[in-house]
């Protein structure tokens, strides 16, 4: 098997007792055993957070929280979805007649996403559609990549379902995709790091073209993720398009600061960079030298890009955002090339492995969440809380993780502290409130890097 096929392995026998659950259920609901399953794992990024989409690597590791389906290919053309949780309703729909609307993103339309974006890649006639029981431990709205989790194991399941080929490459840019049916614009690292995971490693991401490179942990480092449980669905809110619009209309006002340069063409922070040719300190010199720190009015940005408004919401701004009237250009951009420093810091640490790895991991991870609540803005005082709260039983790194505003923080400790940081977490921020001490086992764990997405048979 070639390193960018998608795997098929056996069941492992410490995930036997679910799998076997899946299939009971889905004989008893469709009358007979699936023909395979698809899982999708979610992720926690250890650092990089909000600058994919500007084009700058990110660092995530899979964890072992999964979207499995237990599938079977309809030969109908229908996509038939029941959820091992019961909240969930049932769905069904005709494969060729697929209307993924943004009024509310339920959560059949993230496995919609993902068989609609196969379907229009491969663009065939004849389109097979697929029964599945969908079941999930991801913790939703957690910032672990739950939506994207489900976008793609349902690719996975509609590629194999019509026997279609593509890499694990090639299927991670198509997902990267695939969200935005239902309305959120993201970089692509979730997609990237839930398919092409390997045992035990963190992947640095790179974009456009898509590549993975495995990043070697330093031994005796353990990561320690715990759910504030302030949630948001950021398909569901303005906060994260606008920080892309804020990030685009900056690249945008730094790129007509330039002698002879057309603004228009270029919508990045990290396509700027490229054209301009300087180093992240430099660009960052720029910020400071161009942007001022006050927010920016459309009013003012139009009359910067000499642009009338409806030609600024075709050049800048997204269906979601038009009603934005207020812009904070100069602290996205600090963050956004800030942060991609320190990614390619923690990158340089693992490779070298000096004596004092972890420590310096853990202040960069530390500086990372500072600047996410300080400069971009998308942090929540839970997670403030939760953030303090670890660093005072051990971790020598702390930040939050995911689109912010609620979710998760991962921590960075040594392994002979991960069980006293447990405790320590569990007593400060869970058990003292009683929603919060019910949630505690779902919402406190350590993980190890896991393997990304795969067909088990």
């Amino acid at each position: 098997m070639a390193d960018e096929d998608i795997p098929v392995l056996a069941i492992p026998d410490s995930k036997k007792e679910r799998f076997d659950k899946l299939k009971s259920l889905f004989k008893e609901r469709f009358g007979e055993d699936p023909e395979f399953f698809a899982r999708a794992p979610g992720r926690v990024n250890l650092i990089g957070e909000h600058i994919d989409y500007c084009g700058y690597a990110v660092l995530p590791m899979a964890i072992e929280q999964d979207i499995i389906m237990a599938v079977s290919p309809d030969s109908n053309g229908n996509i038939t979805l029941v959820n091992t949780d019961p909240q969930h309703k049932d769905f069904t729909c005709d494969v060729m007649q697929i209307n993924i609307t943004r009024d509310k993103p339920i959560w059949y339309k993230y496995v919609l996403c993902g068989v609609l974006g196969m379907k229009e890649k491969f663009c065939s006639l004849i389109t097979m559609g697929f029964k599945a029981i969908v079941d999930g431990t991801v913790p939703p709205s957690a910032g672990l990549s739950s939506s994207s989790a489900v976008v793609c194991c349902s690719a996975l399941a509609m590629l194999k379902a019509n026997h279609w080929p593509m890499s694990k490459t090639d299927l991670a840019e198509a997902c990267s995709k695939c969200e935005r049916y239902i309305g959120t614009e993201g970089g692509g690292m979730d997609q990237a790091i839930s398919l092409t995971a390997q045992q035990g490693k963190a992947k640095l991401i790179e974009f456009n073209p898509l590549k993975t490179t495995d990043v070697q942990l330093p031994p005796g480092a353990s990561f320690i993720v715990s759910n504030s449980l302030a949630e948001i669905n950021k398909a569901a809110t303005p906060q994260f398009n606008t920080r892309v619009v804020e990030c685009r209309i900056a690249t945008q006002i730094l790129a007509a600061s330039q002698p002879d340069m057309d603004w228009k063409g270029i919508k990045r922070l990290g396509d700027l960079q490229k054209r301009l040719g300087l180093s992240l300190d430099d660009m960052i010199h720029l910020v400071e030298k161009t942007l001022h720190q006050e927010p920016y009015s459309k009013d003012e940005i139009c009359q910067i890009l000499n642009v009338t408004p409806k030609e600024l919401e075709q050049t800048s701004l997204s269906a979601n955002t038009l009603k934005v009237e207020s812009f904070k250009l100069y602290q996205r951009a600090i963050h956004v090339y800030g942060e991609a420093k320190r990614v390619l810091r923690y990158k340089e640490i693992c490779d070298n492995q000096p004596e004092d790895a972890i420590q310096q991991l853990g202040d960069l991870m530390n500086a990372s969440h500072a600047s996410c609540r300080d400069f971009y803005e998308c942090s929540h005082p839970d997670l403030d809380k939760l953030v303090e709260i670890c660093i005072q039983h051990g971790a020598t790194g702390s930040r939050m993780t995911g689109a912010g505003w609620g979710g998760c923080v991962v921590s960075l400790v040594n392994s002979d502290k991960s069980q006293s940081l447990l405790e320590g977490v569990k007593d400060s921020y869970y058990l003292p409130d009683d929603k919060r001490a019910v949630k505690v086992q779902t919402s406190l764990f350590a993980s190890d890097p896991g393997i990304g997405g795969a067909y088990y048979m």
